[in-house]
């Protein structure tokens, strides 16, 4: 009977350590899914776009992609700070759709030049983002309310000084006179040239702001901070770090990404449109969601910010050459926002 004993145990034993080793397998099976899923994802997108329309796939085709979500993962860059610091700013359309108005202001009213215009238009970002982080952090109004408020007051803004006219070359303003300046050849330059004819200028932008943003979140004291004070405020205070200029931070660069998207806009269409930047904040702020399922990180970060933009892009262009109708487009970028969030924190939750 002992014998016996003995063999049923090594049995159970040996059943219960094959069981142990197909639940960790299936675990780390699920953990590299929830990790690789929207790059999985991606790639049977660019594939089975590729063969349904093999012109998908051409190199053109793929830098126009880019180019076209070039402004989004820039403003998605801005949104992705102020979540790191536990806020978000719904101001960041407004912000680069004045932007546009100003710099075609600058040039086609004031007759300024590109080296003029750049840091003037950049300065507007930067002291709409202090002034959200004033509200924000001196005056303790909530981050959702007062960068709604600034939306709304760029919004009406922009159009005062042209009466609600599109700005181009000779524009009549609103005391009668007409505008003599034009748009600098050298400002076009920025959202129309392409390095070698095949990489636009706006994608290397989108790749050294994002390159520069991810070293600076990732692999700096103050980008760790950032994350901490969104994380717990209070711990990062009790730690000496000033959680008010962290967050003063974080909405200037939000303020000056989303002038710079703004600047990418105006020169590439030559003219200050006022319906411009109508689609960027939900855009932006979908690319900044998208990108926590990235890697699996479940967080606010830059890298996911730019993939989710890409993805988004790819999706859009994909069903635009197989021609399907344009006003699907929301719910699709709809339902991949709800896919990707529900993968990141369904999935997420059982893997772990």
């Amino acid at each position: 009977m002992t014998g016996l004993n003995q063999k049923t145990d090594l049995l159970s034993s040996d059943s219960d350590d094959a069981r142990a080793q197909k639940g960790s397998f299936a675990r780390r099976l699920s953990r590299a899914t929830q990790k690789g899923a929207i790059f999985i994802l991606l790639t049977v997108l660019i594939v089975g776009f590729a063969i349904a329309q093999p012109a998908f796939i051409n190199v053109l085709n793929l830098m126009s992609i880019l180019q076209a979500v070039s402004v989004v993962a820039i403003l998605g860059a801005g949104v992705t700070i102020t979540l790191a610091v536990g806020g978000f700013d719904l101001s960041i359309g407004a912000v680069a759709a004045s932007s546009v108005m100003m710099a075609s202001y600058s040039m086609i009213v004031w007759g300024f030049g590109v080296y003029a215009t750049l840091p003037i238009v950049l300065a507007f970002g930067a002291t709409v983002g202090i002034a959200n982080a004033l509200l924000i952090v001196k005056l303790r109004v909530p981050d959702l309310l007062a960068t709604l408020a600034m939306m709304f007051l760029l919004t009406g803004l922009q159009l005062i000084p042209t009466a609600g006219r599109s700005i181009s070359s000779g524009l009549i303003l609103p005391n009668g006179m007409t505008s003599t300046g034009t748009y600098d050849p050298h400002f076009l330059l920025i959202g129309r040239y392409s390095l070698y004819g095949i990489v636009p200028i706006p994608v290397i932008i989108m790749i050294i702001a994002a390159i520069v943003l991810f070293v600076f979140t990732e692999n700096t004291r103050v980008g760790r901070l950032l994350f901490a004070t969104g994380g717990n405020e209070l711990a990062t205070r009790l730690a000496g770090a000033s959680t008010a200029r962290l967050k003063t931070i974080a909405y200037i660069i939000s303020g000056t990404l989303a002038s710079l998207g703004g600047i990418i806009i105006a020169a590439r269409v030559g003219r200050g449109d006022v319906s411009s930047g109508g689609s960027l904040l939900m855009d932006s702020v979908a690319a900044a969601l998208i990108g926590f399922a990235v890697l699996g990180l479940r967080r606010p970060n830059v890298f996911g910010t730019v993939v989710g933009a890409i993805f988004v892009g790819v999706l859009l262009n994909g069903l635009t050459m197989l021609n399907i109708p344009y006003y699907t487009q929301d719910f699709v970028k709809g339902a991949v926002l709800v896919g990707a969030l529900a993968l990141t924190y369904g999935l997420g939750r059982s893997a772990y």
